[in-house]
């Protein structure tokens, strides 16, 4: 795996926390979480289901859809038996 492919791996898994902690701040101007653990929670799910919603519609309705993960192309893995390579779709 060269260097470019695993800084996107964490680039693409980084990229739903954020929108899922951004979406959580915005669900806050409206109710009021205190609770530190709340927050934190509701940020953890939001950021899996969005990063599930768009790893589907990557792989079902085109790679355009991985610009919502932060990079269109989902980084490349080595496969296990030697020369060629497995991507993340």
């Amino acid at each position: 795996m060269t260097l470019y492919d695993w800084l996107a791996s964490l680039w693409r898994t980084a990229v739903p926390y954020v929108v899922g902690f951004v979406l959580v701040q915005l669900a806050r101007l409206g109710i009021t979480l205190n609770d530190a653990t709340l927050t934190a929670a509701l940020t953890g799910g939001f950021g899996t289901l969005y990063y599930a919603l768009f790893r589907l519609l990557e792989q079902k309705a085109g790679k355009g859809w991985g610009w919502f993960l932060g990079l269109a192309r989902p980084p490349r893995y080595p496969n296990s038996s030697g020369g060629t390579t497995l991507t993340g779709t």
